[in-house]
């Protein structure tokens, strides 16, 4: 073992933390400047280790800290680390640090960061092996000096401290004292013997004279006992009826008292029912007022709606007749339409057959008519022209003038027949279209019937939903006055609570609640009061047993209720008791096993996770019939007994009971403050789900209500829009006829032009034939037959025509009236009197009739379900008031039944206290009556039988004779025979008393004998080790010379320098007057000198090698040496460096060193055999320690010498 590390802070000229590098095991030097701080490194070892710094003061304490600028230092410390490898120190551990604290207030100590004891940290020093006897393993500076100084007296008493022989010295003074104390016990027991002798011959001569009186006084005692006899069984009896009614008061009190307790909870019942039923009849007026609302809005609707539905009707009758006039009209106008269209499919094939009559008549005419006029122009030209080719040239003409007309004609014949295709196929594309606007309009009806249907689902679809959003709105107005009824009834009962607990307990728990709430903390539980339920019948023992600790505060682990405890200290926020359930170790209690102590923990429900928090509060109760069961068992078994009522025996004897009022039971609040906060945690969170349920009903409302306007405007659409569907089919009508009449035309042009074409083509033929006939000047005569032909088939033809055209025309002219009036009249007002008709049954659904009747039969049933609510709700109204009177009334019985409990408990406890004055007026008369009796003391056995029978007249009389009679001996020594017995007695006591005590000097003396030899022989053992070791120290040392201590006797004064194991002339240890030092320097067999004839030096090495003799004789683990090389010769220093160096590397048996060095010095011989060397620096008026190397040390100690 030795010192590894050293830590200092604040002592003395150590102001900041240093710590300093591990030490060798072996030898360790340090250097530094004087004032440095070297020598408090080693006071600071001291203050640890040594007794020096015990018993301080203030002031004292006070100048071991630091003082300098800056600010001050409250509080020091030394720390030093102990390498425990060979397991010197009993801890187990490889290493011990051991620390000392010290301020102005206090001073303690520590081991391996626990708290410890001076007497623990002395003990444990002492066995690792430093010796409190020997303090020479820390050597100051000025120690040295002072061995040297020293006269040989104090070298005596430093070997005497060495030997131990203190503790001889304490143990013969404490025998000392008893002796002593022995003696004047036995010099005052001979003074009460001599008395006792003497006091016994006086009571030899008054015991005849006390005869005489004790049979008279056996007499009166015999009679004052028979009546006092009397006296007492009379006492008894009227105390044995007193007590007879007390009990049966007590029974009757008891179950008054019950009585009481079951009325005080139908009490509460009955409120919490008037209270729950006054609640209701808030919700039920609130629903009221709100139905009567709804009844008020529906019936106003409804009225409005029932306007409507009347002037529907109304117009719907107005509508009927106008529709009655317009169905005779249309049908009318179709009728007509009829008839004209049946003569126009009469006349129109007429018509075409004669249109074609007239076609071909005119064709032929025209046929016949060109060739006559051709033959005329043949026969003019003929005579025109003079030659045939001049004839020719001019037909050649006119062929080729007409190629470009029939070019052209042709042309236009076929863009006429493109323009024909083209109509007939915009004619064939018209006709579908008005085919579908007419069935649009023709399908309009079922179009807006369906669109009706889907808005007044929708109408309902949303209705419904205000509906169910009226509900949730009274179900959440319900909730909030539910959840600030709940609310206030839980601070009342939470201020009520309050009450019956500490102040800061109180502001503690609500602050551990509120916080737990806030930030949702894991692992804080509750309060034990929170986390059981027990059955009503253990509630008072129970509370009772647990008391304060109820409010104890169950955490998960320590650092949980570390966090919560910051918390209400930060706070100021009352304070708390946490029970960290890793921290908790309930021991196991020794429960009986009877059926009569039933175990209080197997009466509570509570979660298993808690099981330490209520083994810790009630592990230890058991639950008793009575007082006395539970006092026994609390003294057999070291349980705390309890009966039901909250009578409780504790395992010290200690009895706590009386009554409890069960309606102040802090249980019974907790349990309410629960249920309170359940229900309003219930309520909350029911509250919180419908007004999300309200919120998405609104979304669905308002889906509902975008859904039923997106209907309305289609259907708005879809009715403006026939409008434009029937002015789009009268305009596409308009465009078919006159694609139609435009296609007429069309043919007719056509027809004509194929005439001309036809003509034309004709006459080129003729111009062509006629080229190629002869020229003459006159028609051939074929010709001219055709020509006369020719005449009269024209004027036959032209009659024909005349005749057909006229009937064309006549025909023509009826079709184009009839298509005329068709067109322009009829038809048109037929469109018209449909659309009015359309119009009509718009104008009809825009206030539909049927709908404002649905409408208004749906208001019937709203107020019908309105009325019904109401009426409901009004019954439950009226069945509540009625429950709340009934409620009240029975409320009032009850209290005037407790009234008439509390009155009769009253009398009884009057009557009770009426018993218990008499039974004390009784007591204390028997209480006389038995110290009268007890006065007369031992009775003989006739005094129980021998006056029995005798009236107590008759006894007074004689008991008044006997007392006139025993007046004679009144100056009797009435206690002759018990003062003589006393006596007698103690005279015996006395003397086996003094035979101890003699025995008790014996032993006394035997063992300060012993004690004195056994002090001898440690310090003649003490000196021989002493001086053995001194020799060889000094041999190694001065290996020229010789050394030894001499032990200096009373009787040896003339021969001072006789040698110590001269054993005969010696008496005693107590002969020793001094250890005297005898040395030589020079030579082994030279005269020795005395230490006070050598140099400074000399003397220095002769304290030395006493030094480590005495360490060699009691040696430590480590040796912290101050400067005590100062005062050697450099030969000498060497010698010392060397003896450290040999003794640091030296093994014991167990493999480790000798001992560790940790020395001082300004020379260099230290430093040359050191393990490792340190500097002390003094920087900024505070000390260091930091390791350095030998070289630097060499240099330091160098610059020292210069």
């Amino acid at each position: 073992m030795y010192i590894k590390q050293i830590i200092i802070q604040g002592f003395k000229s150590y102001k900041e933390q240093t710590v300093i590098e591990p030490f060798s095991p072996k030898h360790n030097v340090i250097v530094g400047h004087n004032g440095s701080g070297k020598s408090n490194f080693f006071a600071a070892i001291r203050f640890v280790l040594s007794d020096a710094y015990t018993q301080m003061g203030r002031e004292e304490r006070q100048a071991l800290l630091h003082e300098g600028t800056g600010p001050a230092v409250m509080s020091a410390f030394v720390e030093i680390i102990f390498d425990n490898s060979d397991d010197r120190f009993p801890t187990g551990k490889p290493e011990l640090i051991l620390r000392r604290t010290i301020g102005s207030k206090k001073d303690e100590y520590s081991l391996d960061r626990k708290n410890a004891t001076k007497s623990d940290v002395m003990n444990l020093l002492e066995s690792a092996g430093f010796s409190r006897s020997n303090p020479y393993y820390i050597v100051p500076q000025g120690r040295i000096t002072a061995l040297t100084n020293m006269k040989d007296i104090e070298r005596l008493t430093l070997l005497k401290e060495v030997a131990g022989t203190q503790v001889y010295e304490a143990r013969r003074t404490e025998s000392l004292k008893i002796m002593t104390e022995t003696n004047n016990k036995r010099a005052k027991i001979d003074e009460l013997l001599d008395y006792i002798r003497e006091r016994l011959a006086e009571l030899e001569e008054e015991k005849e004279e006390l005869r005489d009186y004790q049979d008279k006084d056996k007499e009166r005692r015999c009679l004052q006992y028979t009546l006092d006899a009397r006296e007492q069984n009379l006492i008894n009896v009227e105390l044995d009826k007193i007590e007879d009614l007390r009990q049966n008061g007590v029974e009757d009190t008891e179950e008054n008292q019950e009585r009481r307790l079951q009325v005080d909870r139908d009490i509460v019942e009955i409120e919490a029912e008037i209270n729950e039923a006054k609640q209701q009849i808030d919700f039920l007026k609130v629903d009221k007022k709100q139905f009567e609302a709804e009844r008020r809005d529906t019936a106003r609707a409804k009225a409005k709606i029932e306007l409507d539905v009347k002037g529907l009707s109304d117009n719907q009758k107005a509508a009927q007749e106008t529709k009655e006039r317009h169905q005779y009209e249309l049908k009318s106008i179709k009728s007509s339409i009829q008839e004209r269209e049946q003569e126009l499919d009469e006349v129109t094939p007429g018509y075409t057959i004669k249109q074609r009559e007239e076609a071909t008549i005119k064709s032929e005419l025209e046929n016949a008519d060109t060739t006559r006029q051709r033959l005329y122009a043949k026969q003019g030209r003929n005579a025109r022209f003079r030659s045939k080719r001049e004839r020719d040239d001019w037909l050649r003409k006119e062929i080729d003038e007409s190629y470009p007309q029939l070019a052209k004609i042709k042309a236009v014949r076929m863009q006429t027949a493109e323009e024909i295709t083209e109509l007939e196929k915009e004619i064939a594309g018209a006709e579908e279209p008005i085919a579908i606007l007419r069935q649009q309009l023709e399908q309009r009806g079922s179009s807006n019937d369906t669109m009706q249907n889907q808005v007044n689902t929708a109408q309902t679809e949303r209705d419904q939903l205000m509906d169910e959003r009226k509900e949730l709105w009274r179900e959440i107005d319900k909730l909030e006055s539910v959840i600030k009824n709940t609310q206030h009834e839980l601070n009342r009962a939470e201020q009520s609570l309050s009450h019956r607990m500490d102040r800061d307990t109180s502001r503690g728990l609500a602050a551990i609640r509120r916080v737990k709430q806030q930030e949702n903390l894991k692992g804080v539980y509750g309060t034990i009061a929170e986390l059981f339920t027990v059955s009503e019948r253990f509630s008072t023992a129970v509370e009772v047993t647990a008391g304060n600790s109820l409010f104890h505060y169950v955490v998960d682990n320590d650092q949980t209720a570390t966090k919560l405890l910051e918390m209400l200290h930060r706070d100021r926020a009352g304070r708390v008791t946490f029970m960290p359930l890793n921290r908790l170790k309930p021991k196991t209690a020794n429960i009986p096993k009877t059926n009569d102590a039933i175990p209080m923990i197997e009466k509570l429900q509570f979660d298993s996770l808690y099981e330490k928090a209520f083994q810790q509060v009630f592990g230890k109760t058991v639950i008793c019939p009575n007082l006395p069961v539970a006092a026994q068992y609390a003294k057999s078994h070291g349980v705390t007994g309890i009966t039901l009522g909250g009578d409780l025996s504790d395992k010290k004897g200690a009895f706590t009971g009386g009554f409890h009022e069960n309606k102040n039971s802090r249980l019974d609040a907790v349990r309410n403050i629960t249920k309170l906060r359940d229900d309003y945690e219930t309520h909350t969170n029911r509250s919180t789900s419908l007004k999300r349920t309200l919120d998405q009903k609104d979304q669905e409302i308002t889906r509902a209500v975008g859904s039923l306007k997106r209907l309305e405007q289609s259907r708005h659409r879809q009715e403006s829009s026939y409008g434009p569907i029937r002015q789009e089919l009268q305009g596409k009508i308009v465009t078919l006829q006159d694609c139609r009449d435009a296609l007429n035309a069309k043919h007719r042009a056509k027809a004509k032009i194929h005439l001309n074409e036809q003509a034309l083509a004709e006459q080129q033929s003729a111009h062509e034939a006629e080229i190629s006939s002869d020229f003459k000047k006159a028609l051939t005569q074929a010709e001219e037959t055709q020509l006369e032909n020719l005449s009269l088939t024209v004027q036959d033809l032209r009659r024909q025509y005349s005749e057909v055209s006229a009937n064309r025309s006549e025909l023509e002219s009826r079709k184009s009236e009839l298509e005329l009036e068709l067109r322009e009249n009829l038809r048109p007002r037929l469109e018209q009197l449909n659309a009015q008709e359309y119009e009509n049954q718009d104008s009809g659904r825009g206030s539909n009739l049927r709908q404002s009747q649905q409408e208004l039969e749906r208001m019937n049933g709203a107020m019908k379900v309105t009325e019904r609510k109401l009426q409901e709700t009004e019954e439950s109204l009226d069945q509540l008031i009625g429950q709340v009177v009934e409620l009240e009334q029975r409320h009032s019985e009850t209290r005037r039944q407790r009234e008439d409990i509390e009155k009769s408990i009253e009398r009884q406890q009057r009557s009770m206290e009426k018993s218990i004055r008499a039974k004390t007026t009784l007591s204390k008369a028997a209480v006389d009556v038995n110290n009268r009796i007890r006065d007369l003391g031992a009775l003989p056995q006739e005094a129980f039988d021998k006056f029995k029978n005798m009236k107590s007249d008759a006894i007074i009389k004689r008991l008044h004779k006997v007392n006139e009679s025993l007046k004679k001996y009144s100056h009797v020594n009435k206690k002759a025979f018990q003062q003589y017995d006393q006596f007698t007695n103690q005279r015996e006591t006395l003397t086996k008393r003094r035979a101890e005590l003699d025995s008790s000097q014996a032993s006394i003396e035997d063992l300060i004998s012993v004690l004195d030899q056994r002090k001898d022989e440690a310090i003649e053992r003490t000196f021989k080790q002493v001086s053995r070791e001194f020799a060889n120290v000094f041999e190694k040392l001065v290996p020229a010379g010789r050394g030894r201590l001499v032990i200096q006797r009373k009787t040896d004064r003339a021969q001072p320098d006789d040698e110590e194991s001269d054993e005969d002339r010696r008496e005693s240890v107590e002969n020793y007057t001094g250890v005297g030092i005898s040395v030589s320097f020079n030579s082994k067999h030279d005269d020795q000198q005395r230490i006070q004839q050598l140099s400074g030096g000399q003397k220095s090495l002769c304290a030395l090698a006493l030094v480590f003799a005495i360490q060699r004789c009691d040696p430590a683990p480590f040796y912290l040496f101050d400067e005590i090389d100062a005062n050697l010769d450099a030969q000498y220093r060497t010698a010392v460096a060397q003896m450290l160096h040999s003794i640091s590397h030296a093994k014991s048996s167990g493999g480790a060193t000798d001992g560790q060095f940790i020395c001082t010095t300004f020379r260099p011989e230290m430093l040359l055999v050191a393990e490792k060397c340190y500097g002390v620096r003094y920087v900024g008026k505070s000390s260091s320690v930091v390791a350095v190397t030998r070289e630097d040390a060499m240099e330091f100690v160098q610059g020292e010498k210069q």
